[in-house]
C-alpha cells in the first residue's frame, strides 16, 4: 500500500483513508451533541438532577473540543495510528464503566474521557484525511464530514431507542463497544501520507508559535468567530428536543426532528465541498451561516410548517459551517501545521462548549419557556457571522 504508484494524491488509497475517516466521524459529534437525550434517562437510572446533568456533558464537551485541541497542538509530533488507537483503547475502556459508578463525579470522569478521546479522532481524521488529496480536496473533506452528519442524524434516535429497549447501563455498553472497533479501524488506516510533512518542533517552539499566534488581531477575531459558528448549535442541542415536544411532538418525535437536522445536513456537507472548490471557502462558509440564522429566526414561529423549515435550513447551514471550517482555515493558515491548527480552533469550540449546555438548560428552567434561549442562540449566530466576515477579510 505505501508505493509510489499508489501512495500519491487523489489516490484509491487517499479515498479509502477517507472512508474509513468518515466511518469513524460517525461517532466523534454524534455521541457528545445527542447529550439531550441523556437527560431524561440518566437522570431516571442515577436520580441526578438535570442541571447537574447538564454540568456532566458540558465537561464532555469541553474535553471533546479543548482537550482533544491541546492533544492536535501538542501531539502533532505523534503517530497518527498509535494516538488513534490509544483512543480505541479508551473507549472501549470506559464502555463497561456505568456497571461500577453512577455518582455525579464518576459520571464526570466517564464522559471526560469520552470527550478527549472522540475530539482527538474527530482532530486526527479532519486534518489528516485532507493532506491525501490535491484536486478532490473539498469533495474528500465533504465526504468525512457526511459521516459526521451521519452521525448526528442516526445517533440521537438510536440512543434513544437503545436507553428504551435495553437500559442506560447496557445501551452504553453496546453504543461505546462499537464506536471503539470503528475507531480501531481508523488506526489501521487513517495515517499522514508519506510526502506531508509533520511537525518536529518542541514544546516551547509551539508555545512561541501559539503567542505570535495570539497575539495578531485576524487571529482573535476568527477565534471568536469559529466559536460562535458553533456555540449556537450547542445552544439549540441543549433545549431543542424539548422545544420539539413543546411544539407538540412525541418524545421520539423529537428525538426524530432533532435527528433531521443532521440528516438535512448532510446534503451540505456534500454540497459545501464542491460549492467551496468552485466559489471559495469564505463565501461557501458564510452563506451557510446565513441559512442557520434564518433557520433560528423561524424558531420564534409557533407553527409545525414553520418547525419544518427551521429544522432544513438549520441543517443546511449546520453541514456547511461543519463541513467548511477547515478548509477556511487552511486558506488563512499555512498547512503544514493542519493538526495544530484544527486543534488550536477547537479550543475555540470548546471554550462555548463549556458554557453552552448549562446556559440553555438554565435559560429554558429560569424563564419557564423557550424565547429567551432561542434569542440567545440568535445572537451567537449572527455575532459569529460578524467575526468571520472580519476575521477572513481579504482572504
Amino acid at each position: 500500500m505505501r508505493t509510489d504508484s499508489v501512495e500519491r494524491p487523489d489516490s484509491r488509497y487517499s479515498w479509502l483513508v477517507a472512508i474509513v475517516g468518515a466511518v469513524a466521524m460517525v461517532f466523534t459529534f454524534g455521541t457528545p451533541l445527542s447529550y439531550g437525550i441523556f437527560h431524561g434517562p440518566f437522570r431516571d437510572a442515577f436520580g441526578i438532577s438535570s442541571l447537574a446533568l447538564s454540568g456532566v456533558f458540558a465537561i464532555m464537551l469541553f474535553t471533546f473540543f479543548i482537550g482533544s485541541g491541546l492533544v492536535g497542538v501538542f501531539g502533532a509530533r505523534f503517530s497518527a495510528r498509535a494516538v488513534l488507537l490509544v483512543c480505541a483503547i479508551a473507549t472501549g475502556g470506559i464502555a463497561p464503566s456505568l456497571y461500577v459508578t453512577s455518582s455525579v463525579a464518576g459520571l464526570t470522569v466517564v464522559f471526560a474521557v469520552l470527550g478527549l478521546a472522540l475530539g482527538t479522532v474527530f482532530v486526527l481524521v479532519a486534518s489528516i484525511v485532507p493532506r491525501w488529496f490535491e484536486r478532490r480536496r473539498g469533495a474528500a473533506t465533504g465526504l468525512i464530514f457526511v459521516g459526521n452528519g451521519l452521525g448526528l442524524t442516526v445517533l440521537p434516535p438510536i440512543w434513544q431507542f437503545t436507553f428504551t429497549e435495553v437500559g442506560v447501563r447496557r445501551g452504553f455498553l453496546l453504543i461505546m463497544s462499537l464506536t471503539a472497533f470503528a475507531f480501531v479501524l481508523s488506526a489501521l488506516v487513517c495515517r499522514r501520507p508519506q510526502w506531508a510533512e509533520q511537525s518536529t518542533e518542541s514544546v516551547d517552539e509551539l508555545l512561541e508559535w501559539l503567542s505570535r499566534l495570539s497575539g495578531t488581531r485576524t487571529f482573535r477575531i476568527l477565534f471568536v468567530g469559529i466559536a460562535l459558528s458553533f456555540a449556537w448549535y450547542q445552544l439549540l442541542a441543549a433545549y431543542a428536543v424539548d422545544l420539539f415536544a413543546h411544539r407538540g411532538l412525541t418524545a421520539a418525535g423529537a428525538s426524530l426532528a432533532f435527528g433531521l437536522i443532521g440528516g438535512v445536513s448532510i446534503i451540505s456537507r456534500i454540497g459545501s465541498g464542491y460549492l467551496a472548490d468552485v466559489v471559495g471557502s469564505r463565501r461557501a462558509y458564510l452563506a451557510s451561516l446565513l441559512c442557520a440564522a434564518g433557520g433560528i429566526v423561524l424558531l420564534f414561529v409557533p407553527t409545525v410548517s414553520a418547525l419544518a423549515l427551521a429544522i432544513i435550513l438549520i441543517g443546511l447551514g449546520l453541514g456547511g459551517t461543519a463541513t467548511l471550517y477547515i478548509p477556511l482555515l487552511m486558506n488563512v493558515y499555512s498547512p503544514e501545521k493542519d493538526t495544530a491548527i484544527v486543534g488550536v480552533f477547537n479550543i475555540a469550540i470548546g471554550v462555548t462548549a463549556l458554557a453552552m449546555p448549562p446556559l440553555g438548560t438554565a435559560s429554558v428552567a429560569y424563564t419557564d419557556g423557550y424565547l429567551v434561549a432561542i434569542l440567545l442562540t440568535l445572537v451567537a449566530t449572527v455575532v459569529g457571522i460578524w467575526a468571520v466576515t472580519v476575521g477572513t477579510s481579504g482572504r
